[in-house]
């Protein structure tokens, strides 16, 4: 048994399937997410996960080069990304880009707007 990282079996492999420069999102439990894109779902039940935690677990475990958020974002998610240079675009720009990602990590934050789409980097 893991004793510390990614405990969902889901997360866990497609974080580890990233390469440089892809993309993956993190969603609250009413993002449209367009058909034939991977969802991981964690949802349990509203605000369970919620973003906030979901958001942390995967900057401890992904090297994060970028950030896309639509302007609409709460504060507090930009806050949770201090060192992440962000790019902001509209709702309906982050909405389209969503078939892009490698995949949607949905949570059951209920929290309008609680969406991001997170660049991978590298470690070296």
């Amino acid at each position: 048994m893991l004793k510390s990282g990614l405990f969902n079996p889901a997360l866990a492999s497609a974080v580890a399937r990233l390469g440089h420069t892809d993309s993956f999102a993190i969603a609250d439990c009413g993002l449209p997410i367009p058909h034939g894109t991977t969802i991981i779902d964690l949802a349990l039940v509203f605000g369970i996960p919620s973003f906030e935690d979901t958001l942390a677990a995967l900057l401890e475990s992904v090297v994060v080069e970028g950030a896309t958020i639509a302007t609409e974002t709460p504060a507090s998610i930009r806050a949770a990304l201090p060192t992440v240079p962000i790019k902001e675009v509209t709702h309906a720009q982050l909405k389209a880009a969503l078939s892009e990602v490698a995949f949607v990590v949905r949570t059951g934050s209920t929290t309008p707007y609680a969406n991001v789409i997170l660049r991978s980097g590298v470690a070296f």
